[in-house]
C-alpha cells in the first residue's frame, strides 16, 4: 500500500501532466505451466517436458510463437522453474509494458509460501500531506479496520489476495474481480493497484503474480493456517496473471516513497487458473464481478465508500480481510495530477490495490477507486480518481482478450 509522501523535492520534481496510456503500453504475456518439482525432485518433469515441447496433457502448452519470444526475453523454461527469476539484477529486471513476462510456476504458491507472503511493496508516507497547492479537504478521522465477517466469500466474493515475487522475497497486496466488457458474466480480469504489478521508476515488473480470491475463506488464525490445506487457503483456486497493464505514469514516475504516480496508480490483469484451462472462468468460479465506474460522483455527492483488503504490516498479519467505510474526503498530491480520494482507515500494507466500492448511479455497487497511499499511523487511505486513462488500460485489457 503506502508508497508515497509529496515531499518538497518531490513538488520541485513534477513535471507536466502525461498524456494518456498509449497502444504502446499494452503488456506483452508469455504463459506457460512449469511444475516446481519434477517426480525425482532433480530434473524438470516430463510434464513440464511434454508442454515445452507442445503436447497436451491437459495443462496449458506454450505454442511456437510464444516460445520464441521467451527466446527473445532469454527466458529458457527449467531455468526459469529453477529459480531463474530469483535474479534482480537492474539490467535484466524486465521493465516496459510490453516486457511483462509471467510464467505459470505449478505448486510455487502453496500453503506456506502464501502465509510467508507478508511484505508489502511500498512505506508508509507522511502522517499528513499539507501546504498542497489543489484541493485537499482536512485529514479524515481514523476509521478503525473491521474484520470481514466469514465466510468472506458471502461478504465480498469479487475480492482476494495478490500474491507476487519481488526482490526482498514473497509480497502481498490486495485485488478484486471486475467486470470485462467482451465476456460478460465470464471476466477473467482483476483490478489492483500499479505498483503491486510493476515497481515504477526504479524497476520493473514484479514475478510469480497470481490472484487468490477469498484467501483464508473461513478467517483461520495463523496458528491454524499452519496444518491448512490448499483448499481451506484457496478455496477458489490460484489464478496466474497472463496480462497487465498499468498506467504510463505509473511506470515513469511511480515510487515506493515520495508521491510521485499515486494518481495513476492502478492496473489489471487478465488471469488464468493454474491448473490449466478450466470450463469455468474466474467470474464463474467465483459468483461474482464488479463493475468499473470510471465516471463516479464528485465527493460531496457521495455518501459513502468501502475499502477491502488484506492488511498486513504490523499490526496486522496480512491473513485475514478486513474492511473500512467512511464518507470519502479530496486529496491533492499535486496540483496539475487528478485528486485523490480519501477515507479514514487503520488498515496497513498489504490492503493496496483491493477495492473501493460506492454505489453507481444504478444503486449497484461499483468499483471507483483503490488503495494506493496511506501515513505512517495508518489513520486514512488514499485512492486514484478513476478517469480516462484507467478506462483506456480496462478496455484495452479486455478487447486484448475478446476472441479468447
Amino acid at each position: 500500500m503506502r508508497p508515497m509522501c509529496p515531499t518538497d523535492t518531490a513538488r520541485r520534481g513534477r513535471g507536466a501532466r502525461r498524456p494518456a496510456l498509449t497502444a504502446a503500453a499494452l503488456a506483452a504475456v508469455l504463459t506457460f505451466t512449469a511444475t516446481a518439482c519434477g517426480p525425482d525432485e532433480d530434473g524438470p518433469s516430463d510434464k513440464a517436458s511434454d508442454a515445452a515441447a507442445g503436447q497436451s496433457d491437459g495443462k496449458i502448452t506454450i505454442p511456437d510463437d510464444l516460445k520464441d519470444r521467451l527466446k527473445e526475453h532469454g527466458i529458457d523454461v527449467d531455468k526459469w522453474r529453477n529459480g531463474e527469476w530469483k535474479n534482480w539484477d537492474r539490467d535484466t529486471w524486465l521493465r516496459e509494458a510490453k516486457d511483462y513476462v509471467n510464467p505459470i510456476i505449478e505448486g510455487l504458491w502453496d500453503p506456506d509460501r502464501m502465509r510467508e507472503a507478508e511484505q508489502p511493496p511500498e512505506n508508509p508516507v507522511d502522517n499528513d500531506i499539507s501546504g498542497d497547492e489543489g484541493v485537499t479537504d482536512p485529514t479524515p478521522a481514523p476509521v478503525e479496520a473491521a474484520k470481514l465477517p466469514t465466510p468472506y466469500h458471502d461478504e465480498a466474493p469479487a475480492s482476494g489476495k495478490l500474491l507476487f515475487d519481488g526482490p526482498e522475497g514473497p509480497m502481498v497486496c490486495s485485488a478484486t474481480v471486475v467486470r470485462d466488457p467482451a465476456h460478460p458474466g465470464k471476466s477473467n480480469m482483476v483490478w489492483t493497484a500499479g505498483h503491486c504489478v510493476h515497481a515504477g521508476k526504479e524497476g520493473g515488473w514484479y514475478r510469480n503474480i497470481a490472484f487468490v480470491p477469498s484467501y483464508n475463506d473461513s478467517g483461520l488464525s495463523t496458528a491454524e493456517l499452519d496444518s491448512a490445506s490448499k483448499e481451506q487457503v484457496a478455496p477458489y483456486g490460484v489464478w496466474w496473471g497472463q496480462w497487465a497493464q498499468t498506467s504510463d505514469q505509473w511506470i515513469a514516475q511511480g515510487a515506493s516513497t515520495g508521491g510521485q504516480g499515486a494518481p495513476y496508480d492502478f492496473a489489471v490483469l487478465q488471469v488464468t487458473p493454474e491448473k490449466g484451462s478450466t470450463a469455468k472462468s474466474l467470474e464463474e468460479t467465483v459468483g461474482s464481478a464488479l463493475p468499473v465506474d470510471f465516471d463516479a460522483p464528485a465527493v460531496p455527492e457521495i455518501r459513502s465508500m468501502t475499502a477491502t483488503g488484506y492488511p498486513a504490516a504490523p499490526p496486522f498479519d496480512g491473513q485475514e480481510a478486513y474492511r473500512c467505510t467512511d464518507k470519502p474526503g479530496r486529496l491533492s498530491v499535486f496540483e496539475d495530477e487528478p485528486t485523490m480520494y480519501r477515507v479514514g482507515c487503520t488498515m496497513t500494507g498489504g490492503s493496496s490495490g483491493g477495492g473501493w466500492v460506492a454505489e453507481g448511479e444504478d444503486g449497484e455497487p461499483a468499483l471507483v477507486s483503490n488503495t494506493s497511499i496511506g501515513p505512517v499511523t495508518a489513520g486514512w487511505l488514499a485512492g486514484p480518481r478513476l478517469g480516462p486513462e484507467a478506462k483506456e488500460i480496462y478496455e484495452s485489457a479486455s478487447k486484448k482478450y475478446a476472441d479468447r
